[in-house]
C-alpha cells in the first residue's frame, strides 16, 4: 500500500469546546472551506476569509447604488429635491452596509 503524500504532513491536536467546534464548522462552511484550511487561514494570516455571499452582496449593493446615482442624476434634471433627499438617504445606507460588510470580513 503506498503512502499517501500531502503538502501537510503535520498534526497538531487543540483541544476545544462543542461550542467552539460549531462556531469553527459554521465559519468554514459560510467561507466555503475546510476547517483546517480555516483555521491555517486564522492562525497564520494567510489570504482574507470572504464568504461568498457577503462578496456577492456587496457587488449587488454596489450595482444597486449605481443604479439609484443614475435616479438621482435623473431627478436633479427634473428638479425634484425631495425625490433628491430620499435618494441620498439611501445611498448613505448602502455604503453603510457596504463598510459594515467589509468590516465584518477584515477585522
Amino acid at each position: 500500500m503506498k503512502k499517501r503524500v500531502t503538502k501537510y504532513p503535520c498534526r497538531r491536536t487543540v483541544r476545544i469546546t462543542q461550542a467552539e467546534d460549531e462556531k469553527l464548522k459554521t465559519q468554514a462552511a459560510i467561507a466555503r472551506i475546510s476547517v483546517a484550511e480555516y483555521m491555517r487561514r486564522k492562525f497564520f494570516g494567510g489570504r482574507p476569509i470572504i464568504a461568498r455571499t457577503d462578496d456577492l452582496v456587496i457587488r449587488e449593493l454596489r450595482r444597486l447604488g449605481g443604479l439609484l446615482k443614475h435616479n438621482f442624476v435623473l431627478a436633479s434634471e427634473a428638479n425634484q429635491p425631495k425625490a433628491w433627499h430620499e435618494i441620498r438617504e439611501t445611498l448613505k445606507k448602502i455604503q453603510a452596509a457596504i463598510d459594515l460588510l467589509g468590516k465584518e470580513n477584515n477585522p
